[in-house]
């Protein structure tokens, strides 16, 4: 239940896409440069599991919003650029 929890809790904050793949970055190189201990892994491994879940996520709405922009013509003039809505469930 607790890791329920700790995954919505991230889903749901506000930290922005850089500060998270910025920790789990430095999540990743101590994972592999084997500082730790084994229960203190464990805990930096589920940590970084979240945190790319939640990058993926930011990543897949920000695809979404820009291929919500659609080009289109108007009567032989300029092209100009549409935002339509999206739906990112």
């Amino acid at each position: 239940m607790a890791k329920a929890q700790e995954n919505t809790a991230l889903a749901n904050s506000e930290m922005p896409f850089e500060q998270a793949l910025k920790e789990l970055e430095a999540i990743v190189r101590k994972l592999e440069s084997g500082a730790g201990d084994l229960e203190g892994s464990i805990t930096e491994y589920v940590r970084g599991t979240e945190l790319k879940e939640f990058c993926l996520d930011k990543l897949k709405t920000a695809r979404l919003k820009v291929e919500s922009i659609l080009k289109t013509q108007t009567n032989g003039q300029e092209d100009t650029f549409s935002l339509q809505p999206f739906d990112a469930k």
